[in-house]
């Protein structure tokens, strides 16, 4: 802690002496002509005509010699020899030069030139400081062994990673390329559906009722209007709601919240993308699902396939379809699709299973579908055929009054999507809503709510539609190769210290 405290002592003491010269450590603006890719392109060019370029950028690596400096200069697209000679610059230039640390934000002004010993680089006529670093960032060392390049004294504590993002990002670069690739995820999602002719929408986060999820709200308070309001955990009902009003294709990108359990693939606050497309149902949105993500990874990666937690997934079309009573067969032996209570209850009770015993059939198989299924469904599937119980939003499976049109998609044995058919029959929708409410009076707290609005504007007509929900977070994840939900958010939830 002695030796920290000196260090920033000394350049504090180097920030007052700048002052003291009158030198500005932190000028509002640089006259930066090239960024470093652009002198790499152009470098045979610009050594022949001893181009004069400004630069700017981190200063990543520095050594002096009486009257001579050498550096590494870094921006967001490379890294550069910078060579500053006193004679060049001038005395008081040098002293200014003198006077930088590792970190600091600089400007240099020179022509491009090739060193004796081959080093492209910069030979400054001029340094100006663009941002006094007032800590040391951590020196990542490298080596090389057996010929290759290797990492050490790295940056590596995964909660100092989480807490100090933006040092994660500058000591580890792979980690950088992670959220690259997700913003790329991202702009391909939206231009395959703007391509489909779908509308980008915006509904509200602050709503004054929840709902389309299962879910415990954050919940806040309107000072102005004196009503609580809580943090939306979906953009369903509110999506519902364009359709009524006309639109036929939209969808929103954006964050939902959830105040429950954080794990590898949960975060509170998350990103998920919902669709809703009118004059569809479930079979189109299956089509919509493997066409995007299928064409996501061909955009960006030029194949169907992904490498994902030592597994090699398969996007190609058409992906795995099966019901949930039949996966549960192939895997348990176990018939539970006629919804026998007695039955099931039994099953549970020889596998020494604990359940409430106050749950209905639908609940218990879709419980035995988390324990005996979802954990082996390594290859992208389509899940369908869900109860009726677990699901108050979908359009029941007709001639299957326990079953409704729903699908989960699961790859590596994660859930990362759910669509319906959605309900339209604002009748039945009342009714299930209406008993989701009776399971909250019984203690069931991500229970879904009444919403007297939502079933006034059903009963106002909504087309047969088809709605599809995916979680971005764990898409990335996917994409990625990554087993944490906190290495695709840049800023995740984290509990204090």
């Amino acid at each position: 802690m002695e030796n920290m405290n000196q260090l920033l002592a000394v350049r504090r003491q180097k920030l007052a002496k700048l002052r003291e010269m009158g030198i500005d450590p932190y000028p509002g603006k640089s006259e930066r002509t090239h960024k470093i890719n652009q002198l790499r392109e152009n470098q045979e060019a610009f050594v022949a005509e001893s181009k004069v370029v400004t630069v700017a950028g981190r200063l990543i690596a520095m050594r002096r010699q009486g009257k001579v400096g050498f550096g590494n200069l870094a921006d967001d697209t490379g890294k550069i020899q910078l060579f500053v000679k006193k004679d060049k610059v001038g005395e008081d230039n040098y002293e200014v030069f003198k006077l930088l640390d590792l970190g600091d934000f600089v400007q240099i002004t020179g022509e491009c030139f090739v060193t004796q010993k081959g080093e492209y680089s910069v030979r400054a006529s001029n340094v100006k400081i663009l941002s006094k670093t007032l800590r040391p960032i951590p020196v990542v060392k490298e080596r090389i062994v057996d010929g290759k390049k290797e990492r050490f004294d790295e940056f590596s504590d995964i909660e100092l990673r989480y807490r100090k993002r933006y040092l994660d990002l500058l000591l580890n670069p792979e980690i950088k390329k992670n959220f690259e690739i997700r913003a790329v995820m991202l702009r391909e999602m939206r231009r395959y559906l703007d391509s489909e002719g779908f509308l980008e929408v915006e509904t509200p986060i602050l709503q004054p009722l929840y709902g389309g999820a299962n879910a415990r709200p954050f919940i806040t308070h309107h000072n102005t209007l004196d009503i609580p309001l809580y943090l939306r955990i979906a953009t369903e009902l509110y999506l519902k709601r364009l359709i009524v009003g006309g639109f036929e294709k939209v969808y929103e990108i954006g964050k939902n919240f959830r105040n429950e359990g954080m794990d590898k693939t949960h975060n509170p606050e998350f990103t998920a993308i919902e669709i809703y497309q009118a004059y569809t149902d479930l079979s189109g949105m299956m089509d919509l699902t493997e066409n995007m993500i299928n064409s996501m990874a061909k955009k960006i990666f030029g194949k169907e396939t992904l490498e994902f937690d030592g597994h090699e997934i398969s996007l190609a079309k058409p992906w795995k379809r099966a019901s949930m009573t039949q996966l549960i067969k192939e895997q348990t032996g176990f018939d539970a699709s006629d919804f026998d209570l007695e039955k099931i209850q039994d099953f549970f009770k020889k596998n020494n299973i604990e359940f409430d015993e106050n749950a209905g059939p639908g609940k218990l198989i879709t419980e035995l579908f988390d324990i005996y299924v979802e954990p082996k469904l390594i290859q992208p599937t389509f899940v369908i055929d869900y109860p009726k119980e677990v699901s108050p939003l979908a359009k029941g499976k007709p001639g299957h009054p326990e079953l409704v049109e729903r699908f989960e998609f699961f790859i590596n044995g994660a859930e990362y999507g759910n669509a319906f058919t959605e309900l339209n029959d604002a009748l039945d929708q009342r009714a299930r809503l209406e008993a989701q409410a009776a399971l909250r009076e019984m203690g069931d707290v991500e229970a879904n709510v009444v919403d007297e609005d939502f079933i006034e504007a059903l009963e106002y007509g909504m087309p047969p539609t088809g709605g599809l929900g995916i979680g971005i977070d764990r898409l990335v994840m996917l994409f990625t190769n990554n087993r944490s939900i906190k290495e695709v958010i840049l800023f995740p939830t984290m509990k204090p210290e």
